[in-house]
Protein backbone atom coordinates (compact mmCIF):
# COMPACT_ATOMS: atom_id res chain seq x y z
CA UNK A 1 0.00 0.00 0.00
CA UNK A 2 0.89 3.47 -1.06
CA UNK A 3 1.98 6.13 1.68
CA UNK A 4 -0.54 8.32 0.79
CA UNK A 5 -3.49 5.44 1.11
CA UNK A 6 -1.86 4.65 4.34
CA UNK A 7 -2.98 8.56 5.09
CA UNK A 8 -6.47 7.66 3.70
CA UNK A 9 -6.94 4.81 5.78
CA UNK A 10 -5.59 6.64 8.96
CA UNK A 11 -8.12 9.30 8.08
CA UNK A 12 -10.93 7.74 7.84
CA UNK A 13 -10.08 5.81 10.98
CA UNK A 14 -9.75 8.84 12.83
CA UNK A 15 -12.70 10.39 11.97
CA UNK A 16 -14.96 7.51 12.64
CA UNK A 17 -13.56 7.25 16.10
CA UNK A 18 -13.46 11.31 16.62
CA UNK A 19 -17.36 11.11 15.50
CA UNK A 20 -17.97 8.53 17.89
CA UNK A 21 -16.57 10.31 20.72
CA UNK A 22 -17.94 13.53 20.15
CA UNK A 23 -20.82 14.21 18.03
CA UNK A 24 -20.74 14.46 14.04
CA UNK A 25 -20.88 18.22 13.88
CA UNK A 26 -18.11 18.26 16.57
CA UNK A 27 -16.21 16.19 14.76
CA UNK A 28 -16.44 16.84 11.10
CA UNK A 29 -15.92 20.60 12.34
CA UNK A 30 -12.15 19.11 13.72
CA UNK A 31 -11.91 17.20 10.65
CA UNK A 32 -12.08 20.64 8.62
CA UNK A 33 -10.72 23.12 10.96
CA UNK A 34 -7.50 21.53 11.79
CA UNK A 35 -6.61 20.99 8.05
CA UNK A 36 -7.34 24.66 7.20
CA UNK A 37 -5.47 26.27 10.22
CA UNK A 38 -2.53 24.39 9.57
CA UNK A 39 -3.10 25.92 5.89
CA UNK A 40 -2.91 29.28 7.07
CA UNK A 41 -0.31 28.68 9.12
CA UNK A 42 1.96 28.64 6.43
CA UNK A 43 3.97 31.17 5.06
CA UNK A 44 2.86 32.33 1.62
CA UNK A 45 6.02 30.55 0.12
CA UNK A 46 5.49 27.68 1.70
CA UNK A 47 1.71 27.75 0.59
CA UNK A 48 3.02 28.56 -3.12
CA UNK A 49 4.84 25.53 -3.05
CA UNK A 50 2.29 23.37 -1.75
CA UNK A 51 0.11 24.38 -4.61
CA UNK A 52 3.08 23.81 -6.80
CA UNK A 53 3.39 20.12 -6.03
CA UNK A 54 -0.05 19.38 -6.47
CA UNK A 55 -0.67 20.98 -9.35
CA UNK A 56 2.18 18.26 -10.28
CA UNK A 57 1.07 15.34 -9.20
CA UNK A 58 -2.22 16.26 -10.90
CA UNK A 59 -0.09 16.35 -14.28
CA UNK A 60 0.93 12.60 -13.91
Amino acid sequence: MSNSGKVAVAGVVAAIVLFWAVGFWAGLLVLIGVPAAAYLLLDPSQRRRLRGVSRKQLGR
